[in-house]
């Protein structure tokens, strides 16, 4: 990869060289970098550690993301990035002089197809180049698959480079858009602290199925009754089942009142365990999947998942659908799960192997590795759609 990035280049905006403090000699190629969004685990985890310098076979490189704009009614999400301001031409127009690279991740669920034209077409204007990570060839959010389509078949051709996490990610992206994708894995989700040994077993194996506010690509009912027949075989299994209170508020985007009451009824199952939350903060999260034997995702259709990450990085097992490529993200157990078919055998079978298999941790060593890694991948990726 070419690590140096110097002077004005494509008729964009200039990358200053800055002094390094861990070279001596050299200085230090700058490159600013817009991503869609910043504030996300994902993208923060893209970083190095300590500072925003990679050092690359042939240079420093020192990779600078811009934050998320903050939307003038304060109107966001509790990580910060939503809505993506910068998705939004008139927003490319006023600051395209603040960034050399626009970087997509997530954020455009709700964006027109007309307005993502749009958002290419001020980059081409002002030459600035694109890169896309395709996390999701379905959106988890959408029901129908139509308007998401519609959106990547405008940013896949349209990117200088395309990332995605998984090998048969990028098979379905050259298969579909005849573009070859950068296979780079996903990072840590938990911070380094959380890295530690689980403590010894409980007398009780919790298996959690965690329903969320029942986004689109969820159907628990029919797992979590799968769940519970298989319960009775076994002499210390709950299945624990966590649903957002907001499901129970009219009016709200996730009102879902039968979900809800079924939910509760199931409350009296004398193998089930229901707990009705707000959204958990951060550190109640991972406390909450430190403590699971097992997360079961109840996905029907979907592509990558972090929640995924976050449990290997905690030593918590996982029984993921056929659907998407979580299987290939990390190890895990899978059933038969997809829009049209479900397999309740598999799911029992999953379950007994999660049952007979406890996962260790991952290691911060190794997930550091990673991280350091995928930031100079990155810095190299920035590097050369710049030259280009």
């Amino acid at each position: 990869m070419d690590g140096r990035v110097i002077g004005q280049l494509g008729g964009a905006a200039t990358l200053e060289k800055v002094h390094s403090s861990r070279t001596t000699r050299s200085s230090t190629a700058h490159i600013r970098v817009a991503s869609v969004p910043q504030s996300h685990v994902y993208v923060r985890h893209l970083s190095p550690v300590n500072g925003s310098v990679s050092l690359l076979d042939t240079g420093a490189v020192s990779v600078t993301r811009l934050p998320d704009p903050v939307p003038a009614d304060g109107a966001k999400v509790p990580g910060g990035w939503w809505p993506p301001l910068m998705l939004d031409p008139r927003w490319i127009a006023e600051h395209h002089n603040e960034f050399d690279v626009f970087h997509i991740h997530f954020g455009f669920d709700a964006v027109e197809p007309s307005v993502m034209a749009d958002v290419l077409g001020e980059l081409d204007r002002h030459d600035k180049p694109l890169v896309y990570t395709l996390h999701d060839l379905r959106n988890p959010h959408h029901p129908e698959p139509g308007a998401h389509e519609e959106v990547l078949d405008l940013l896949v051709p349209a990117a200088d480079e395309v990332i995605t996490l998984t090998p048969g990610a990028a098979q379905q992206i050259s298969q579909r858009w005849g573009r070859s994708a950068a296979v780079l894995p996903h990072p840590h989700v938990v911070p380094p602290a959380r890295f530690a040994p689980r403590e010894a077993p409980t007398d009780e194996f919790i298996v959690g199925v965690h329903a969320k506010s029942v986004r689109a690509n969820m159907d628990p009912l029919p797992v979590i009754m799968t769940l519970l027949d298989a319960a009775s075989d076994y002499p210390d299994m709950t299945i624990q089942i966590n649903l957002h209170d907001e499901v129970f508020v009219p009016g709200n985007h996730w009102y879902n009142p039968d979900f809800g009451t079924a939910a509760l009824a199931l409350s009296r199952h004398p193998y089930a365990r229901v707990r009705v939350h707000e959204y958990y903060t951060d550190d109640q999260l991972w406390d909450y999947l430190g403590k699971l034997s097992v997360s079961v995702l109840p996905y029907r259709f979907g592509t990558h998942s972090g929640w995924l990450e976050a449990c290997h990085d905690l030593g918590t097992a996982v029984i993921a659908p056929s659907c998407g490529f979580y299987h290939e993200q990390q190890e895990c157990f899978t059933y038969d799960f997809t829009e049209d078919h479900f397999d309740p055998e598999s799911l029992v079978a999953a379950l007994a192997q999660a049952y007979s298999a406890r996962p260790a941790p991952a290691m911060w060593r190794d997930r550091r590795a990673q991280r350091l890694s995928l930031a100079e991948a990155h810095a190299g990726l920035y590097t050369r759609v710049l030259h280009e």
